[in-house]
């Protein structure tokens, strides 16, 4: 791998919804509740999504459970998906090929 450079690509702008929390592996499950507080009482949004990816699920399902708790009559609908990630590298010597 030493004569190779991985390619750095630009990153895709995504839009964030206002009903939306993109909780972080860094944020603290305080820090959503809060925020899903203020979507619903001071925002009046009749639903929240919660993302995340890798590290972060395990406070995302935290967070979800902790609002389901905290504000009565809210039901939870679960999306799970994928996402793949090609990473492409480019040769630093001559007569290689891209890999």
């Amino acid at each position: 791998m030493n004569k190779y450079r991985k390619v750095i690509k630009p990153k895709e702008a995504l839009v964030k919804d206002d009903d939306e929390i993109r909780v972080t592996a860094a944020g603290s499950v305080s820090a959503y509740i809060s925020r899903a507080a203020k979507l619903f009482n001071e925002m009046e949004k009749p639903y929240l999504t919660i993302t995340a990816t890798g590290n972060a699920l395990t406070k995302a399902v935290t967070s979800a459970e902790v609002i389901k708790r905290r504000f009565k009559g809210l039901h939870q609908v679960t999306k799970l998906g994928s996402q793949e990630i090609v990473d492409e590298y480019e040769p630093l010597e001559e007569g290689l090929d891209k890999v």
